[in-house]
C-alpha cells in the first residue's frame, strides 16, 4: 500500500429525504457533524495522503470554516464544489486531485456513511493495487426477487451471488478517470463508480464491509445509527491493521 493514496469525500446531496432544514452530512450524530465522522477516518489513516471533500456550492464557505478550520484535520483537506448528480460531483474531485501531483490510488467514499474503518479502508486500497478497482460490500440477508414493469415476480436470483455495496470504493487513478471521461462521452450516469469501470470491462474486486457502515439517508437511518453507537457497535476497528 506505499504510494500515494487520496480519498474523495463526496458530500454534495441536499437531503431532501431526510425532511430537515439542514443537509443529512451536516446534521450531528453524537458530538459532531455525520461528515466529519467519516473525515475522521480517512484522516487517521497513514495511507492516505490528503482529502477531497465534494460539497454543494452554497456550501463551500461554510465547510471550509465551520467543518475544515474547526475539527482541525491532521491531513489537507481540499473542499470543492459538487455538481447536480452524485458522478459529476466525484468527476469535480477527480479533476481536482491534480493538484497534488501524481495519484496512484483514489479511495471514493460518500460523505453520510459514518462507520467506515480503518479496516475496510485498508482492505480496498489492497485490492485496487492488485486488481485496479474494489468495492466494499455485504452479503445480502434476505431473498431478493426482480419484477417486471407491472411489479410480477420474473425471477429470484441466487442469494449466495448477491452483494449490497457500500462505500469506500478504491481504483487506479487512471482506471477511474477513464471510465468517467467515457461515462462522460456517452452521457452515461451510473448509480456508482464502479458501475463505470464495469463499463470498460475491467473486473472489480469485492471486499468485505459492514452491516454498521450503513448510509444515512432517512430519519430512520439516523435514528439507527446513533443506536449502534449507543450499543458500542461501531469503531471497534476504526484504526484498521
Amino acid at each position: 500500500m506505499k504510494g500515494r493514496n487520496y480519498a474523495i469525500i463526496v458530500a454534495a446531496g441536499q437531503g431532501k429525504r431526510m425532511g430537515t432544514g439542514v443537509s443529512k452530512q451536516y446534521l450531528m450524530l453524537g458530538d459532531k457533524p455525520v461528515v466529519v465522522h467519516a473525515l475522521q477516518a480517512f484522516d487517521e489513516q497513514p495511507v492516505i495522503e490528503a482529502m477531497v471533500l465534494v460539497v454543494a456550492p452554497s456550501d463551500v464557505e461554510h465547510v471550509k470554516n465551520g467543518i475544515v478550520r474547526k475539527y482541525e484535520f491532521k491531513k489537507p483537506v481540499l473542499v470543492v464544489e459538487g455538481g447536480q448528480e452524485r458522478q459529476q460531483s466525484v468527476y469535480n474531485g477527480l479533476k481536482a486531485l491534480v493538484r497534488f501531483g501524481d495519484v496512484e490510488i483514489v479511495v471514493i467514499h460518500d460523505g453520510v456513511r459514518p462507520f467506515v474503518t480503518g479496516q475496510m479502508i485498508q482492505d480496498s486500497i489492497c485490492a485496487a493495487d492488485r486488481y485496479g478497482a474494489a468495492v466494499v460490500g455485504v452479503p445480502v440477508k434476505d431473498t431478493i426477487k426482480k419484477v417486471d414493469g407491472q411489479q410480477f415476480v420474473v425471477c429470484t436470483p441466487a442469494r449466495s451471488e448477491l452483494w449490497l455495496v457500500q462505500t469506500p470504493q478504491a481504483f487506479k487513478y487512471h482506471l477511474i478517470w477513464e471510465a468517467h471521461e467515457k461515462a462522460l462521452q456517452d452521457g452515461f450516469c451510473g448509480t456508482d463508480d464502479a458501475m463505470l469501470v464495469e463499463r470498460l470491462g475491467h473486473p472489480v474486486k469485492m471486499v468485505m464491509g459492514s452491516y454498521c457502515n450503513i448510509k444515512i439517508t432517512t430519519r430512520e437511518d439516523l435514528i439507527l445509527a446513533r443506536e449502534f453507537i449507543a450499543g458500542g457497535l461501531v469503531y471497534e476497528d476504526r484504526n484498521g491493521l
